[in-house]
């Protein structure tokens, strides 16, 4: 199969891990998009979620990984984990490598995705490109409108997730302490700090991102906001 007739649909945040670079260099069309879910699409059902070691071991003490593995897992039929780095790292990021090989065997018994492990960006790419080169891959559109659940209590805990640091564990944490998401998102840094595992400097970069001006206000609103304060 010739590598000009594939197409990849690649999430704007790799652009910074020069795997697209790579990508177009072997001849493989990309599509950069902003993908809700996951960060490459090499098939209609086939997503890879990429996550460097460091990464990954961050995003299970914050409780991201298993939301993410959760949304994956619905949203499409054959997710992939792609774990890229030097595994013997392991041991220096972590003072108990089990925790990585736990979370490593939830996903892939728990959750039925497959984990695959690459050394670093090239081998990555390579990876990439058998995957979307399988004859077996099922043809169709690789974009689809990504489904949104309808349960208030599941809705609740991804618009909490969306939060800086705050992963699905830090979301019931704070729906237990204050009882709903507009209660959290009027809580004060200080208030916010009282949640289990969140700590001042979150509860601090949380309260920024809330406050923080939109560059999207427009002027007239800017100017009816000033008057009103």
């Amino acid at each position: 199969m010739k590598l000009d007739r594939l197409r990849i649909i690649v999430d704007e945040r790799e652009k910074k891990s020069g795997i697209p670079d790579l990508l177009r260099a072997v001849g493989i069309n990309i599509e950069m998009k902003t993908l809700p879910i996951g960060d490459y699409i090499v098939a209609p059902e086939t997503v890879v979620e990429r996550k460097s070691i460091h990464d990954f071991v961050s995003s299970i003490f914050d409780g991201r990984l298993y939301d993410q593995c959760n949304r994956l897992k619905t949203q499409f039929q054959f997710p992939i984990l792609l774990i890229e780095g030097n595994f013997d790292e392991i041991n220096d990021i972590t003072e108990n490598p089990l925790i990585f090989y736990g979370a490593v065997s939830s996903i892939a018994l728990d959750f039925k995705i497959p984990v695959l492990p690459t050394p670093n960006a090239d081998h990555t790419a390579k990876l990439l490109v058998s995957l979307c080169s399988r004859k077996e891959s099922p043809t169709g559109p690789f974009l689809k409108k990504i489904k949104k659940s309808n349960d208030i209590q599941r809705q609740q805990l991804n618009v909490l997730s969306s939060l800086p640091g705050v992963g699905e564990k830090l979301s019931v944490r704070m729906l237990e302490k204050f009882g709903s998401p507009l209660r959290v998102f009027t809580a004060s840094s200080t208030e916010l700090a009282k949640v289990e595992g969140l700590r001042e400097a979150k509860a601090k970069k949380i309260r920024k991102m809330l406050e923080t001006k939109s560059k999207h206000l427009k002027k007239s609103n800017q100017k009816t906001l000033h008057e009103s304060t």
